[in-house]
């Protein structure tokens, strides 16, 4: 065997044991298929040509059923303060509920946050990604990574695995040099920019609160408190959203963690709310008197606009009369015989 060795023998095919072929085969696939332990941008796809296409006609043609049922309640606003980002933590698959205590806002820098909406493993995966590239920008430039840039790499990625299975909705809010922004980044490569956000199965919920009580000038207390509330409104309504409420704050000096509350626990606060509604009268949604002075405001501003309106129709009327009155006056001057005329019985 040394000398087997010394000469390089055991190198040749015909002196190796009859697994060693099967071992190089199974450390190839397993080096494959760990590449972006390397290279965390290379993940292992399908091995067939064009996955992005030929992906779904086999998956139809083997009556394979890939897409899966997943739920969320993820939301985000800009206001005066800064940014909130709030979001519910019940993992689900399907119909089973997997963990009541899954962290949705994940801290990608000190001044940058990011939401998980979609497939867990996907979101996971790739915030860590990000997470690695920030801080590796920091270490190379010696300055914070841009919220724009963290939109744009993310959004790179999403395009490159576009049709492969990627599940992905995420928002990245942060403060850097052009104040605080809000992006929404999806796994179909969309990137947009903007005030209001709410991402998940629950967010037609979550958007009816918000598009109730949201405006630019609301204090940090209420916009607290309005995060808390549409989160709180989208777990009673929708089966996939529940657990604790995480609410997040996030200005020029970095983000804070602001609560961490059980949905029960808000059930009890807002419902004796409703109960005794007078004490909080500019509560939106489950207020009733919030609804009531709604009401009024609405019906004062439908009375002042049909006024206007009148008020406008009989501006018009008075002009179109003084206009014909004119042009009359106008017509006796110049021609008062014919004029007299038509005039006469």
């Amino acid at each position: 065997m040394a000398l087997e060795l010394v000469c390089g023998l055991n190198k040749l095919h015909c002196m190796q044991r009859f697994d060693a072929l099967l071992k190089e085969w199974d450390l190839q696939q397993l080096q494959a298929a760990t590449s972006n332990f390397r290279n965390p941008y290379s993940l292992m796809a399908p091995p067939f040509e064009n996955p992005a296409v030929n992906l779904p006609k086999i998956l139809e043609q083997g009556k394979v059923q890939m897409e899966f049922e997943h739920g969320t309640t993820t939301l985000g606003f800009k206001y005066k303060g800064g940014v909130i980002l709030c979001a519910d933590s019940r993992a689900t698959s399907g119909q089973y509920i997997g963990s009541q205590s899954m962290k949705k806002i994940v801290e990608l820098t000190n001044y940058m946050l990011g939401t998980l909406a979609g497939g867990a493993a996907d979101c996971v995966y790739w915030d860590r990604v990000l997470t690695r590239e920030c801080r590796l920008h920091e270490l190379r430039y010696r300055k914070r990574m841009s919220v724009d840039a963290a939109a744009r790499i993310m959004c790179n990625i999403s395009t490159e695995y576009k049709g492969m299975g990627l599940v992905m909705g995420m928002m990245l809010a942060g403060c850097d040099d052009e104040g605080c922004k809000l992006i929404y980044v999806d796994s179909e490569g969309m990137r947009s920019q903007g005030s209001v956000f709410s991402v998940g199965s629950g967010s037609t919920y979550a958007l009816g609160v918000l598009d109730t009580g949201y405006r630019w000038d609301l204090t940090d207390e209420e916009a607290f408190d309005l995060a808390r509330r549409a989160i709180y409104h989208a777990t009673s309504k929708d089966a996939y959203s529940g657990g604790i409420v995480r609410l997040y704050h996030i200005n020029d000096k970095g983000w804070k963690n602001i609560c961490n509350t059980d949905c029960n626990d808000l059930h009890d606060i807002f419902c004796k709310e409703s109960v005794n509604h007078e004490t909080h009268p500019n509560m939106p949604c489950t207020s009733r008197a919030w609804i009531e002075q709604k009401l009024r405001q609405d019906y004062v501003q439908d009375q002042v606009a049909a006024v206007t309106m009148e008020k406008t129709h009989v501006q018009q009327l008075a002009s179109h009369m003084f206009s014909k009155c004119r042009a009359n006056v106008a017509t006796a001057i110049w021609r008062p015989s014919s004029y007299w005329k038509l005039l006469s019985p």
